[in-house]
């Protein structure tokens, strides 16, 4: 019997980004990590799927992929194929929020929703980036720790993945954990038209908040973590 847990730890800003180093680092805490992860970027594809066409896979070292596809490819490829022993997929994390709608457009979001249809236990994790500012990711690892640690011994029923947020305080302090609904209100779509263009304007810093929803949570500077049903899951 496997002593360490495994993880497939997979994202949507591809393989050499620092979000997915930064959650293969926390990941390491608790157990062996295989990463299978998009060669580039892959922000906003949603659960696209490569169905028709042969997925070029690297090996780069050992367990380690880069995949020529989506992330939603890219779970499958390691639930299936290039880890199929693995007993958690954690996809992330994502420079930017993953909040309220944008859990159906999200890269990160659709690898743990493809791991979850698999059957298999999945966590996104994201974190939300406030206007002009940069992640500084050794503090990410110090607010992901603890909630890892706590999301992996927590039931999580078929069906359903975690989606994690971590917010971006102007200051060092240390967030709480809120479990919290998905906000239901869709994000505020303009565009400018440029000639025959158009060029999106709308602000996601401003977006509307429910209370106690995760997008209220996370922008008030705490970390939002929320229980994501699969609606083929849903009674």
């Amino acid at each position: 019997m496997r002593a360490r847990m495994r993880f497939i730890v997979t994202n949507d800003d591809g393989v050499e980004a620092p979000g997915l180093a930064t959650l293969a680092a926390v990941a390491r805490t608790a157990g062996d990590v295989v990463v299978v992860a998009p060669t580039g970027a892959q922000s906003g594809v949603g659960h696209a799927l490569t169905t028709d066409a042969p997925i070029p896979v690297a090996q780069l070292a050992a367990a380690r992929y880069a995949v020529a596809g989506t992330p939603a490819d890219c779970a499958r490829l390691a639930l299936t194929a290039l880890a199929p022993d693995a007993d958690w997929l954690l996809s992330g994390v994502n420079g930017g929020g993953n909040l309220g709608a944008d859990v159906y457009t999200s890269g990160t979001v659709a690898a743990a929703r493809e791991a979850a249809l698999l059957g298999r236990r999945a966590i996104a994790v994201s974190h939300y980036v406030g206007r002009g500012r940069r992640i500084d990711w050794e503090v990410a690892v110090r607010r992901l720790r603890p909630v890892l640690d706590l999301l992996l011994v927590r039931p999580l029923e078929a069906g359903h993945f975690w989606n994690v947020n971590l917010p971006h305080p102007v200051d060092d302090a240390t967030p709480r954990v809120i479990f919290c609904g998905l906000d239901t209100r869709p994000l505020a779509v303009h565009y400018r038209r440029d000639g025959e263009t158009f060029v999106y304007t709308g602000d996601y810093h401003t977006r509307p908040r429910q209370a106690g929803r995760d997008v209220d949570v996370c922008m008030g500077g705490d970390i939002a973590v929320t229980k994501v049903t699969l609606e083929i899951a849903a009674e």
